[in-house]
């Protein structure tokens, strides 16, 4: 009988491997898996029922790491930093738009994997050719967003929370601006922007949330009464369920907003029997929008009676 674990790499990366059930293999234990034509070692991060890869054969766990394989691991970190100044050179070289994140030797050096960001597409195919001649091994490189980057390295948000894109996120779904104002964020960069400098992963997860608090909060703008009178909305929290509320006097009071009742926008006439609404705009009145002469209420013709 085979079991199923999601193992972390070094490098951040994660794979489905298999294993005998036997192995008893559990969180944060360190295994050695085989992968193709390599040899590796990674961390186990949880045990799954199913595989979602399943479009060919899952890397094989051979055994639980040892303390040879540990040492052997320590010393293919220190390589992999030393290789990636020979990999930085040659990007330079071939002035190539990318930006290495880290390397990764395998646990039998055999294949050297190499992590980058850049805005675009890179033709790396004599990058590789270079490296492979300068370092004798088989070279991978590997194109990363920027949200992954962050994720190796990891960081605490603004939240003061480690950051959710090291601790669980594993998939980055599309985030839009509009996701933020159905929240009541302030579309600032600094509010709304990560650590990554790319829209809050928050945003969307958060966003099915928000939209459910939403739904019986009034909105800004609207005219209400409160325990302490008539006032207009000026602003709202949706996680407190607090409604802030202006009155005439130009004070504004936090009020729950079971205590707020929206009333309808209601006409109001002024001083001289002018139709006003609440904005104090004045109504349209027969005769505005033409020039009157002498108070006789005539449109000036041209060339006519004066």
């Amino acid at each position: 009988m085979e079991n199923y674990w999601i193992l972390k790499l070094e490098n951040g990366a994660e794979l489905e491997v298999r294993g005998a059930a036997d192995l008893g293999l559990k969180r944060g234990d360190k295994c050695v898996f085989r992968r193709d034509f390599f040899e590796d070692i990674g961390t186990v991060c949880r045990q799954i029922e199913t595989p979602e890869n399943t479009a060919g054969d899952l890397p094989q766990v051979l055994r639980t790491a040892g303390e040879p394989e540990l040492a052997e691991a320590a010393e293919n970190a220190v390589k992999a930093r030393n290789a990636m100044v020979t990999v930085n050179e040659w990007i330079d070289k071939l002035h190539l738009e990318m930006s290495t994140v880290n390397g990764h030797y395998s646990l039998d050096r055999k294949l050297l994997t190499v992590q980058f960001c850049a805005d675009g597409r890179v033709d790396f195919r004599e990058l590789v050719k270079e490296l492979a001649r300068a370092l004798a091994v088989r070279i991978e490189l590997r194109q990363i967003g920027v949200r992954d980057e962050t994720g190796i390295f990891g960081g605490i948000a603004v939240c003061g929370q480690v950051l959710c894109c090291s601790r669980f996120l594993k998939e980055f779904s599309s985030i839009n601006v509009k996701m933020a104002k159905e929240q009541d964020l302030m579309l600032t960069p600094a509010t709304i922007s990560g650590v990554c400098g790319r829209l809050k992963c928050c945003l969307k997860y958060e966003h099915e949330g928000y939209l459910e608090l939403e739904k019986d909060m009034p909105r800004k703008g609207e005219f209400c009464e409160t325990p302490a009178g008539r006032g207009r909305i000026t602003d709202r929290n949706l996680l407190t369920r607090k409604v802030y509320v202006m009155f005439e006097s130009g004070n504004i009071t936090a009020f729950p907003v079971e205590e707020v009742k929206v009333v309808p926008h209601e006409k109001r006439r002024d001083n001289n029997g002018n139709g006003q609404n609440n904005d104090g705009e004045r109504k349209n009145r027969p005769g505005d929008g033409q020039r009157n002469n002498g108070g006789n209420g005539k449109k000036r013709k041209n060339g006519g009676e004066k």
